[in-house]
């Protein structure tokens, strides 16, 4: 498989992450894939965390590559998802894919789909 980019995420956000997924009823290959993000984090400070870099709560602006469609979502935990009106929650494929990445970074994820590629075009902290 291809290597994926490097990816940072906060001890806040990893801490709050493990707690989601022990209480949660999700299909065993999202857990798995969720982890084995988490397994090859870098994980800070949350004051260490570079502000182009994706957390929980964050806004992101990316780009599908294949169809060149690009949105901006708020990711957060699907408890949260009446709070934005962007909303896409860290359980959904691509909200996995997005957590840690970086403005510039690219990521292949296994959607319903297929094989999907995306970029981050911006990352906001709101």
């Amino acid at each position: 498989m291809e290597e994926q980019p490097e990816i940072t995420i906060s001890t806040v956000d990893l801490a709050a992450l493990e707690l989601q997924i022990e209480k949660s009823n999700l299909p065993h290959d999202l857990v798995a894939a969720l982890e084995d993000e988490l397994a090859r984090a870098t994980i800070v400070k949350s004051k260490d965390m570079p502000t182009n870099v994706v957390m929980i709560g964050s806004q992101v602006t990316f780009k599908i590559l294949a169809s060149q469609k690009i949105f901006t979502k708020t990711l957060c935990f699907a408890h949260d998802i009446a709070k934005y009106d962007d909303s896409i929650s860290i359980f959904a494929p691509i909200g996995s894919a997005l957590l840690g990445l970086r403005t510039g970074q690219c990521i292949k994820w296994q959607t319903q789909q297929g094989l999907q590629s995306v970029e981050i075009i911006d990352v906001k902290q709101i």
